[in-house]
């Protein structure tokens, strides 16, 4: 018999409670690692991924809402701003007739995407992306659909100088690259390429190299490394990849949608190379090492031209600063090639 607590205990009862303590200190230090283990993740640590309802992605790949998670420097994506609309459906922004407005004769005899992009899928897709579209006061929300519409129709562009409505009524005639010189498959630990799949470009964003669909694919659920096939088959994942693209940093760039809703500030070497908030820093981080720091361009000139109608169709100002003329391009990353039509 031992004194124990001003009792008079037997040992094995002592023995008992020492296990029982042990035991409740591993479960407590297990429910705090499991915890860990099953937070959102995001950013470029898992792929692109965006956090669910609009949450933040903090510098480390972790979803939240204060201040540690939203801070710029840092913040990956949805760092503050208007929180999105409670579903993000956009049919209040953009109706179906302005989309068939826009997207004139996406349908017409002479375009091989004929049929395939519609105003549903467009709008399904988007709502897998908190923010898109929903972000900021109602003119910022216009210019985000306007400016993802505008870089798009230049990229699947079936227009011409002469051509019916004038040439910015003709994007989205292509779905998928024409007469792809390789097969877009860079050697890749992480995003093997599948046997037999090509990596050229597909969908409204025409998504290239193999790393890009593996990324893509983990973000929106979709097995696009060994199915490359469905951004150029399901309309709804080729808005998808689109969007994920428009969504998602990759440093240095930041987020076509960070610039175009006024989240992104330029840094002192930004500026030093021109780059300065406005739809014209968007084509640099598209295809700014072949197109921008050229002076006047034809392709950014296009760009420019789809984004001024769309903003006159939706009734929005599109803002200053449009080109990239004299802007260096960012610094060469592993991320999206623009593939030509």
């Amino acid at each position: 018999m031992l004194y124990y607590k001003y009792l008079y205990l037997p040992k094995d009862t002592i023995k008992l409670k020492a296990k029982m303590k042990s035991c409740l200190l591993l479960f407590l230090i297990f429910s705090f690692l499991l915890s860990f283990s099953l937070a959102e993740q995001c950013g470029r640590q898992a792929g692109g991924a965006l956090c669910p309802n609009g949450l933040c992605c903090s510098e480390f790949g972790w979803c939240g809402d204060t201040e540690a998670y939203c801070k710029q420097p840092g913040c990956q994506s949805q760092c503050g701003g208007t929180p999105p609309g409670p579903t993000g459906d956009l049919s209040g922004i953009i109706s179906r007739s302005q989309f068939d407005d826009m997207l004139k004769h996406r349908n017409d005899n002479a375009c091989p995407a004929r049929g395939f992009y519609t105003y549903d899928a467009f709008i399904n897709a988007a709502k897998s992306f908190p923010g898109f579209g929903t972000t900021g006061d109602t003119a910022t929300r216009k210019k985000e659909i306007a400016a993802f519409f505008g870089q798009t129709s230049h990229e699947t562009t079936g227009g011409w100088a002469t051509a019916p409505d004038g040439p910015y009524s003709w994007g989205y005639c292509f779905k998928q690259e024409q007469n792809p010189s390789s097969n877009y498959c860079s050697p890749s630990a992480e995003w093997p390429c599948a046997s037999g799949k090509s990596y050229y470009g597909r969908g409204p964003m025409q998504l290239s190299w193999n790393y890009n669909y593996g990324q893509c694919g983990r973000a929106i659920g979709s097995d696009l490394l060994n199915n490359p096939d469905l951004v150029s088959n399901d309309p709804v994942i080729a808005f998808k990849a689109a969007i994920w693209f428009w969504m998602t940093p990759q440093s240095p760039k930041p987020s076509c949608h960070a610039v175009i809703v006024g989240q992104w500030q330029p840094s002192d070497a930004d500026r030093a190379a021109g780059r300065v908030p406005g739809y014209g820093v968007i084509t640099n981080i598209i295809n700014g090492g072949l197109e921008c720091g050229r002076g006047q361009d034809a392709r950014v000139a296009d760009r420019i031209g789809f984004y001024q109608r769309y903003c006159n169709i939706l009734g929005v100002n599109p803002g200053g600063n449009l080109d990239c003329y004299n802007q260096r391009s960012f610094a060469s990353v592993n991320f999206f090639l623009d593939a030509a039509i």
